[in-house]
């Protein structure tokens, strides 16, 4: 038995997080290291859907928004994931896409900073719809908008500047920026920092209100694990909430959401961030996945975290073939999320071999194969066998 074999068994027997693996659906013979795209499912979620399904829509049917908690779910779910963002109660609220609510938090961040800043930041290696959305909502407020990378941030900043919005964590290396310092920066420049969190949230702690984090977006169905599809979420910081002026006003955030008034008097909080109905389907599959996290920390999820991507990195580096692959992703702790970007130039064939023998991460372009981690299921021994897989995909004889 190989040493990296004996030391995986090791580890996973002092996991104080292997318990919780209990609670996913992972009955197959895969080593999953995909939940950075798509989190697996939590063994309570179906019951919880078909008695949403069956009971409450299906009996109850429209006496549910208020007999079954629809109504207020938004602002509910969004308390239930605040702890693991680092935010008070009252700050978050749930619904539409990720998407969505990068237009409302960049928009209303445009709109607070006020008409004399007429230049908008953009984190030029984002996950492409953030750019998108940035360059339409920097048009429609008739600003200009300016790609930089995280690094270039502080240099780019200037009286001009009226918002940044940046990734925490890289979507394609996994490498984790600074957010604190360049949230600082942005600050002192007078201006909003918004960040997009679907790389780090249920991954590593954010603390959105110990740094003073603006606006904040992120997605559930990653790290959070709410199913394909689940609503996103919007940070709003309480001391900004009576100035947020979303450009979406819908009836869900008005204060009198019933009253059919044809003027919009916005609510107050962070109600402000509604739209239209909650879509309760998947918003109550979420409230039922984030019941995972009782009595989890965030802190031990993160540690966890770096000791299983150190753990991968030390087997890629003893089984695989050198110059095979090179890792994109930072090595320091305080560089890195939770996954492991490793260039191969043949990558998309590659992850095709792997995912036929059971390990399962996925391929970005043109050369990055990508495995996220995630500490409420991934465990040490999976970690040694994606290695292993890797090894002999690319050629190598890994040991045994």
């Amino acid at each position: 038995m190989s040493e990296p074999v004996v030391r995986a068994g090791a580890l996973d027997a002092a996991d104080e997080l292997a318990a919780v693996r209990k609670q996913f659906v992972l009955h197959d013979d895969v080593v999953y290291l995909d939940g950075n795209s798509l989190g697996a499912l939590p063994a309570n979620v179906p019951g919880r859907v078909e008695d949403v399904v069956r009971r409450q829509w299906g009996e109850l049917r429209i006496r549910s928004w208020n007999e079954s908690g629809w109504w207020t779910a938004p602002e509910r779910i969004g308390d239930r994931i605040a702890p693991l963002v680092g935010a008070a109660p009252g700050q978050i609220v749930v619904g539409d896409s990720t998407s969505v609510n990068v237009f409302k938090a960049l928009v209303a961040a445009v709109r607070i900073a006020g008409d004399e800043r007429d230049e908008i930041l953009v984190d030029a290696t984002t996950f492409p719809t953030d750019g998108y959305i940035a360059e339409s909502a920097a048009r429609m407020t008739g600003r200009t908008l300016r790609p930089v990378t995280p690094a270039e941030v502080p240099d780019a900043l200037s009286g001009r500047t009226a918002a940044v919005l940046l990734n925490h964590v890289d979507y394609r290396t996994g490498r984790l920026h600074d957010l604190p310092s360049l949230t600082a920066a942005v600050h002192t420049a007078g201006a909003l920092a918004v960040w997009d969190l679907c790389h780090s949230a249920g991954a590593l702690p954010v603390g959105l209100d110990e740094h003073g984090v603006d606006l904040a977006v992120g997605c559930t169905y990653k790290y959070l694990n709410g199913g394909p599809g689940s609503p996103a979420y919007l940070y709003v910081r309480q001391a900004l909430q009576d100035r947020f002026d979303s450009p979406l006003p819908g009836w869900n955030s008005h204060t009198e959401p019933f009253g059919m008034r044809p003027a919009y008097e916005p609510a107050a909080g962070a109600l402000r961030g509604r739209v239209g109905t909650p879509d309760i389907l998947s918003m109550l599959a979420l409230e039922a996945a984030l019941e995972v996290w009782d009595g989890v920390s965030i802190e031990a999820v993160r540690a966890k975290s770096l000791a299983l991507t150190d753990f991968f990195l030390e087997c890629v580096g003893a089984y695989v073939p050198e110059g095979r692959v090179e890792s994109v992703t930072p090595v320091a702790h305080g560089e890195r999320g939770s996954q492991v970007a490793l260039r191969c130039a043949d990558a998309g064939d590659v992850m095709r071999r792997l995912i036929e023998r059971g390990v399962v991460g996925d391929f970005r372009h043109p050369d990055v194969l990508r495995f996220g981690f995630t500490p409420l299921y991934a465990g040490f021994a999976d970690v040694e066998r994606a290695a292993r897989v890797l090894a002999e995909v690319l050629g190598g004889a890994a040991p045994r």
